[in-house]
């Protein structure tokens, strides 16, 4: 990227300044090599969030932002519906509220130790992956519409967990105000058996350990500690969000110009917030929450069964879930008084600060959790959020890719990956040797400096480093 074209600001800021069409600027959050590092399309894209009508504040770029479907991955924006703001299905993107969760697991690393390659072909065997993975839930048309309403609270009281995992789980374990009837019914076909299913691409489920604390007291708050195992889950609403946010982003781009909206990318296809089409995206978005919460908590329940056989008394708790693909109705000061915004988070994740009122008390004194998932093979994080007002509650949510899984695939082979990985004390299992090659580690960014960046810039505080044992990729 250029960065003659961005003004530094101070720890890890740079704004692009407004011009042409642009309604407020654009900020990128990262070090100068980040930044540098990032391609044209993402300032580009940016650029075009910026112009959509009723956005507030500044568009921005976090860390991890790498170039996406018109908005960049690693985005934020938040709109006004007062003053004509829009809702974007670009700017939550196809896999809607794809997300992390972590498990607690009260084990030490030399716990599994002789059983690591067991535990990692029980877990690929009880727990579908893959491109068009199945799992053996079926739906029926009722059962699809309790489960867009309920999220893991259905799934909970069907019995795949307990109450108290859905007090550590963003809203509540479900979002309000869906709307199971505007989710199409070739929508729910494709998810009427993908429930409990990780599915592709960068999808996973890892077992960890924690490498290293930054902050004693923040990861005592956590409940975790230096040698710490863990489970990191990682997935969102399958077949059905994409088929949602697909059918959205074509009704809105045919119908963009009878909302006098001009649009810079036909990828950034909109809707005002609240015309009929806005509204019903809406709905439709959170039913496909819902469906992402319901799948985690069914892929919690099928770890917890993998591990009470090999570790029978562990309960694996729920250290905390949140989503990364969302559009959420939120109150934000800005210019000294509060408004209510739509905030669009398209790769990156919520991260309230400490005492905010929807946090739970256990957690409340210490931030929410923040989950950043990384490579196969450099660790993933858990950062304490910061409540940022610069990015409306926001952090980065992953490493973030460095390049294209096409040039992934020419540089490397999926045997050659597992070989190596093994090697590095990494047990892989996965369906498609292709998908490995795909998500080999050096196709993304160095997770750590990202989440340096996400640090210096006030986003989030760093907890503690998780290094993966066993990873089970789509």
């Amino acid at each position: 990227m250029d960065l003659s074209r961005l003004l530094a600001r101070d720890d890890g800021l740079w704004e692009l300044p407004m011009q042409g069409r642009m309604r407020v600027p654009g900020m990128l959050v990262g070090s100068r090599a980040l930044v540098a590092a990032m391609d044209d399309k993402v300032l580009e894209q940016l650029a075009n969030v910026t112009t959509l009508p009723g956005i507030v504040g500044a568009a921005l770029a976090l860390p991890d932002a790498h170039w996406g479907y018109g908005f960049p991955i690693g985005g934020v924006a938040a709109f006004d519906a007062a003053a004509g703001g829009i809702v974007s299905a670009g700017g939550v993107g196809f896999d809607i509220a794809c997300g992390v969760r972590c498990l607690l697991t009260g084990l030490r690393e030399p716990d599994i130790a002789a059983v690591k390659a067991t535990l990692a072909d029980a877990l690929a065997a009880h727990i579908p992956a893959g491109l068009g993975s199945r799992g053996a839930i079926r739906l029926r048309f009722h059962e699809m519409d309790a489960m867009l309403s309920g999220g893991a609270h259905w799934a909970v009281h069907q019995g795949w967990g307990s109450d108290a995992d859905l007090e550590r789980i963003e809203a509540g374990g479900q979002m309000l105000h869906a709307k199971p009837g505007e989710v199409s019914d070739l929508a729910r076909r494709r998810q009427k058996e993908e429930m409990g299913t990780l599915g592709s691409g960068n999808h996973y489920l890892e077992v960890q350990v924690v490498d290293a604390v930054h902050n004693a007291r923040l990861a005592e708050g956590f409940g975790l500690a230096q040698g710490d195992i863990t489970v990191m889950i990682h997935c969102g609403s399958r077949g059905l969000g994409h088929q949602i946010g697909s059918e959205f982003l074509r009704r809105m781009a045919g119908e963009a110009p009878g909302y006098g909206i001009a649009l810079p990318d036909r990828e950034l296809a909109c809707a005002p917030i609240l015309s009929p089409t806005g509204q019903a995206y809406l709905g439709a978005m959170r039913a496909a929450v819902n469906c992402a919460l319901a799948n985690r908590q069914i892929i919690t329940h099928l770890v917890r069964e993998v591990f009470a056989v090999h570790f029978p008394g562990h309960a694996l708790p729920l250290l905390y879930d949140v989503s990364h693909n969302t559009c959420k109705v939120e109150t934000h000061t800005v210019d000294g008084r509060p408004r209510e915004l739509h905030v669009h988070r398209k790769g990156a994740t919520r991260a309230l600060g400490p005492g905010h009122a929807e946090l739970p008390p256990a957690l409340r004194a210490y931030g929410q959790p923040v989950l950043i998932g990384g490579s196969m093979g450099a660790g993933s994080w858990v950062l304490a959020g910061s409540g940022s007002a610069l990015a409306f509650d926001s952090a980065c949510h992953g490493a973030g890719r460095a390049m294209s899984r096409h040039e992934a695939t020419r540089r490397w082979q999926g045997r050659e990956v597992i070989r190596d990985l093994r090697h590095a004390g990494v047990e892989v299992r996965s369906p498609s040797l292709r998908g490995i090659a795909e998500e080999a580690p050096g196709a993304y960014k160095d997770v750590d400096a990202v989440v340096d960046a996400a640090e210096a810039a006030g986003l989030a505080r760093r907890v503690a480093r998780l290094r993966p044992l066993v990873c089970i990729k789509g």
